[in-house]
């Protein structure tokens, strides 16, 4: 097993996604033969119902991880959430599942984004120098 620190998490559903802010967070790469990973995110007490919700639906739920550095790419998960315990102030949320492997990268999904709000030449250029330093969300297409 190797862990690692998550250091942002997003859930992503039907188009749309939920910020999770963290407090902390941790990531665990299994290494088993179903190539699980557990996503810890010690987030806001606020959040509770929303992922109650999901929990009480055994429904599958995408997540973007960014792990160890903010600057790093986005991972995705298809996950479930395993447990959910409230404290005074805070949840736990441990998902389960696996890393998706998309077919596009960031940078091909970035490209697209931007070749579709019709940028083009020196403007696409600096936009996507701009953006890969950033990292802005994206978008997530479906293989």
């Amino acid at each position: 097993m190797k862990s690692f620190k998550l250091v942002a998490l997003e859930v992503v559903e039907d188009g749309n996604s939920v910020e999770v802010p963290l407090e902390d967070g941790l990531i665990i790469n299994k290494e088993n033969e179903s190539a699980s990973w557990l996503l810890e995110a010690y987030t806001d007490l606020s959040l509770y119902d929303y992922f109650q919700k999901i929990h009480e639906q055994s429904r599958e739920v995408i997540v973007q991880a960014v792990i160890s550095k903010r600057e790093n790419v986005p991972a995705y998960f298809q996950t479930k959430i395993a447990t959910l315990k409230k404290f005074e102030n805070h949840i736990s949320v441990l998902f389960e599942g696996r890393l998706r492997r998309n077919r596009s990268d960031y940078s091909e999904l970035l490209l697209d984004s931007l070749l579709e709000k019709g940028l083009g030449g020196q403007a696409l250029l600096e936009e996507f120098r701009d953006k890969m330093k950033s990292k802005p969300k994206l978008k997530m297409k479906h293989d």
